[in-house]
């Protein structure tokens, strides 16, 4: 099966709003991370059929679950899952933040091969970053334990926002070290298409939000 038509059976199985072009540039996204991977060791994945489904199906796996309004992908590494959903969800505003340069670098390129007028990328530290508005979605992918995730990025979050992690097997000992400052809403185990491996997704609600909403 090639990597097209392994991608289309998964987006079917989602059930994503995903046209032709859109494929197209996850496709193009793959061969990106493949290439500049040689040079800048982007992700521990070499293969690019293995990349497709542990990096790009992987991160369209949470769209179904994701409320709306603008996100931030925090420690999003070379782009995941935030460019994924950038590209999927065009209408949705997509910040992208990691604070290893050669990482958003390679990202701005992305951005500009592919066109995705709706990503922003911010270089910097999670706790550094200071928006004049919070995130409707807060998401993080093996980024951290929770409850660093949560004290490192629990400012981006806007008022009546979440904070969602994206975790391979069960956190039960994560989620019992999580602050008072933060209250875990469900935890959701995903099917990730041509992946068998744990995945699941936990929400988290900040008890208070010191930011406002931008979307």
């Amino acid at each position: 099966m090639t990597r097209a038509e392994t991608l289309r059976r998964a987006i079917d199985t989602l059930r994503l709003d995903a046209p032709a072009d859109t494929q197209g540039q996850l496709l193009a996204y793959v061969e990106l991370i493949a290439k500049w991977n040689q040079v800048y060791n982007l992700t521990a994945v070499r293969d690019p059929e293995a990349m497709l489904a542990q990096h790009i199906i992987d991160s369209l796996a949470v769209l179904p679950h994701l409320p709306p309004g603008a996100l931030i992908d925090v420690g999003t590494g070379a782009g995941l899952p935030g460019l994924p959903v950038a590209m999927v969800e065009r209408q949705r505003a997509v910040t992208v933040l990691d604070s290893i340069n050669k990482k958003t670098s390679f990202i701005k390129q992305v951005i500009i091969e592919l066109g995705l007028a709706n990503v922003t990328v911010v270089s910097a530290r999670a706790e550094a970053h200071r928006p004049s508005g919070g995130y409707a979605v807060v998401i993080s992918r093996a980024f951290a334990d929770l409850a660093t995730f949560v004290g490192v990025a629990g400012h981006l979050c806007a008022a009546g926002g979440v904070m969602v992690a994206m975790k391979g097997q069960h956190p039960h000992d994560e989620l019992a070290c999580l602050p008072a400052s933060c209250a875990a809403e469900r935890v959701i185990r995903l099917d990730v298409p041509g992946l068998a491996a744990d995945r699941h997704l936990v929400f988290l609600r900040p008890v208070s939000y010191p930011s406002t909403s931008v979307g």
